[in-house]
C-alpha cells in the first residue's frame, strides 16, 4: 500500500509546489510509482507537470465532489512511473461546497483508499491554507512534509502548522506524523537563514532533512516548460538537490521498516 504524504504549508511562496513536482518526479526517477494529486484550485502542480491550465476537463474536484473514481481522473506525465491527478478551475469552489457534505473530512481518503495499492509514493500537493482541502488532505495522509524558507515569518507559520498537525492527529487520523522539514531556496552565507535553520533545528531536530534546496534559476524556468527539473536540466543544482532529497526519504523510510 502507497505511503500517503500531504505537502503542505499555508504561506505562500516558499517552495510548497516546486517540491510536490520535482520530489515526486525524483521518486518516480528511482523507478518507485509515484501518484502527484494536485489539491491546490491555482492548478500549478498541474501545469508543471505539462497539463496546461484549461487542457483538462476533470480532475480532482470530481472525485471529492461528484464521487467520480481516481481511476478514471489519473493522467500519465512525461514520466512512464508518475501519474497525476490534476486541479482543474472548478477545485476553486470546493471548499465552500465541502462543508455541506457529511464525513467533509474523509472525502478525500476515502478517494484514495481504491487506489492506493497501485502506487509505492502518493504525494498531495496542498493549498496554502488551512481550510477544508488541506484538512482533507491532512486526514488522508500518513505523514506531512513541510517545505519552509528561512525566514523569521515562515517560523510563525511553521508554529500554527504543526499545532493542526497536532490537532487532527488527535481527533481524526491518530497516524500522522510529521515527515520532515525541508528548507527551499536557501542561501546559506546570510546570517538570517543560519538563524532560522539553527532554531529550526532546536525545536524540531529529528524533522529537519539534511537536504536543503538551493536558489537556482533552472528550478525557476522549469515549470513554464511543462517540466520537473530533471527533465528540464538533469545537471542543474536544484534536479541534484531533488534527487538528493528522494534518497534521504527514502533511507528515513527503511530506518523506519527496521525499527
Amino acid at each position: 500500500m502507497g505511503k500517503v504524504i500531504a505537502i503542505a504549508n499555508q504561506k505562500g511562496g516558499v517552495g510548497k509546489t516546486t517540491t510536490s513536482v520535482n520530489l515526486a518526479a525524483s521518486m518516480a526517477a528511482t523507478r518507485r510509482k509515484v501518484l502527484l494529486v494536485d489539491l491546490d484550485p491555482q492548478g500549478n502542480a498541474t501545469s508543471g507537470l505539462g497539463f496546461p491550465r484549461g487542457s483538462i476537463e476533470q480532475g480532482v474536484y470530481q472525485a471529492l465532489i461528484d464521487k467520480v473514481s481516481l481511476r478514471e481522473l489519473t493522467q500519465l506525465t512525461v514520466l512512464p512511473t508518475l501519474w497525476l491527478v490534476p486541479a482543474t478551475a472548478d477545485l476553486a469552489g470546493a471548499e465552500v461546497e465541502l462543508v455541506a457534505e457529511p464525513r467533509r473530512e474523509w472525502q478525500l481518503a476515502e478517494a484514495l483508499a481504491p487506489v492506493r495499492e497501485r502506487y509505492d509514493f502518493i504525494f498531495i500537493d496542498c493549498p496554502p491554507s488551512l481550510g477544508l482541502l488541506t484538512l482533507n488532505a491532512l486526514v488522508a495522509a500518513d505523514s506531512v512534509l513541510i517545505p519552509m524558507q528561512a525566514k523569521y515569518f515562515s517560523l510563525e507559520g511553521l508554529g500554527a502548522l504543526t499545532g493542526t498537525i497536532a490537532m487532527v492527529k488527535d481527533s481524526l487520523n491518530p497516524r500522522l506524523v510529521v515527515e520532515g522539514i525541508v528548507f527551499c531556496m536557501l542561501d546559506k552565507r546570510t546570517n538570517l537563514a543560519q538563524q532560522v535553520v539553527a532554531e529550526v533545528k532546536q525545536h524540531f531536530a529529528e524533522h529537519v532533512f539534511e537536504t536543503v534546496i538551493p536558489p537556482n534559476v533552472r528550478l525557476s524556468e522549469s515549470p513554464s516548460h511543462g517540466k520537473p527539473v530533471l527533465l528540464y536540466d538533469i545537471e542543474s543544482k536544484g534536479a541534484k538537490a531533488y534527487l538528493e532529497l528522494a534518497q534521504e526519504l527514502l533511507a528515513r523510510q527503511e530506518a523506519r521498516e527496521k525499527l
